[in-house]
């Protein structure tokens, strides 16, 4: 019998008993979601301003969401890959045909699929361009986050992330972001093999790059023969404004109207929202003529393309259509950062925002070893909105996209009030 709780504190103490602290949560303990809000133990009401790092963007417990979760349960949820099953090609066929790939390579988190997507761009390296086997170079950038896995560490910016974790993977060049002029030099190297990018750094503080970064990206890697690998894990299903960030500014009305004139990466790597934060779910996307360096037993997963997460992924995709979020996010992103621009017109605590759509940060005036954004964090908390710091003295701002306008304003009432009383005491 799982022991029922009766408190938040009660929560708080048997993590800390028995669970690894690989994280540190704000002190509030969730029992319910649904749409734009959670309720904590004790049945308080909040506002999630972070939405499980973009994983809900279609909200809470989205019914749809939940009911195919549920009727793919009753009839099958796994066959391993040792066999066919009858979701999964339906799955991959809506899948690429949403975004305009050949194919598609399913898994279950987002570190699997970066780890997918580099072993897909080393292994074409080596059998398409012609490097010399172990002598591929990857370029990333300063400051990424990419996931928590040995390799992936290997070229973080993180060294909390990478203290005491080596030896680390060799292979990778590491570059400052936002810069065409380093990334041009760096592909001078001809065992260059592809450039991962996040198209907006999400850990890294909202770091929303140059219009022309990411289309100079996709230019250079066609020069000088790379594959752009867009890491679209946190930025991708509609949470910028854009059903993926590399759209950029575009204003198409569905994503298939996008695909003639976004910056086209080589593969792009989808995970979180994919599932609609109810199932792990992650991709790879690519064309044939990358993703047939895959043959059997060069790579693969128990649970990747399992019946249940297809199921929950397909509906997940046809909410973010059916209910235009793509279009709210960005409606509401511009109505965000217009009411906080005017707001840290207003006081010295909040020197900048940044985003897109609504992916958005504001910088706390205070040394990122402060403790200052966090304070302001748990005092948000109290007046009912959650959200939590990144890099110490930045305060990410992610909501639900089925956010409406007059609860965007609300939450903007609470995050004003919350940081004058701040500044006040």
């Amino acid at each position: 019998m799982i022991e029922a709780l009766t408190s938040s504190q009660q929560a708080i103490e048997l993590e800390d008993k028995y669970g690894a602290h690989n994280y540190h949560p704000l002190p509030v303990v969730l029992a319910k979601g649904e749409g734009v809000h959670v309720w904590d133990v004790e049945g308080k009401k909040y506002y999630d301003f972070l939405s499980s790092y973009s994983a809900v963007n279609q909200g809470h417990c989205h019914p749809k969401i939940v009911n195919a979760l549920k009727t793919q349960a009753e009839t099958l949820t796994l066959t391993s890959r040792a066999f066919y099953n009858d979701v999964l090609g339906p799955y991959e066929k809506y899948l690429t045909e949403y975004f305009g790939f050949d194919k598609v390579l399913p898994m279950n988190t987002g570190a699997e699929a970066v780890e997918t997507a580099l072993k897909i761009c080393r292994k074409w390296g080596y059998e398409k361009k012609g490097v010399p086997e172990n002598k591929g170079q990857i370029i990333v950038f300063d400051q990424n986050f990419h996931g928590r896995t040995t390799t992936i560490i290997s070229f973080s910016s993180d060294m909390t992330a990478k203290k005491n974790f080596g030896p680390f993977t060799h292979g990778f060049i590491k570059i400052a972001y936002n810069d065409l002029a380093a990334l041009e030099e760096a592909l001078q190297n001809e065992n260059v093999v592809g450039v991962l990018a996040e198209p907006i750094q999400g850990e890294a503080g909202v770091n929303v790059p140059n219009d022309d970064f990411i289309p100079g990206i996709s230019k250079l890697c066609k020069e000088y023969n790379a594959l752009f690998i867009a890491d679209e894990i946190q930025t991708g299903i509609a949470r910028t404004g854009s059903f993926l960030a590399v759209c950029g500014n575009c204003n198409c009305q569905n994503h298939c109207e996008r695909q003639s004139t976004y910056t086209r990466p080589d593969l792009v790597i989808l995970g979180k929202a994919i599932s609609g934060g109810v199932y792990p779910v992650s991709a790879v996307l690519a064309d044939n003529h990358i993703m047939e360096v895959i043959t059997p037993g060069t790579h693969g997963s128990t649970f990747g393309g399992n019946p249940l997460g297809c199921a929950v992924a397909m509906a997940a995709l046809e909410v973010i259509d059916d209910e235009n979020l793509t279009q709210n996010a960005r409606k509401l992103g511009e109505l965000f950062r217009d009411r906080m621009n005017q707001f840290i017109k207003t006081n010295d605590l909040v020197g900048l925002v940044r985003g897109k759509g609504l992916l958005n940060a504001i910088v706390i005036n205070d040394h990122p070893d402060s403790s200052t954004a966090w304070d302001i964090c748990v005092a948000l908390k109290e007046n009912g909105l959650l959200a939590k710091p990144t890099h110490g003295n930045i305060i990410r701002f992610a909501p639900p996209l089925v956010m409406t306008e007059e609860q965007l304003h609300e939450c903007c009432d609470i995050i004003e009030k919350t940081i004058r009383d701040f500044e006040q005491k």
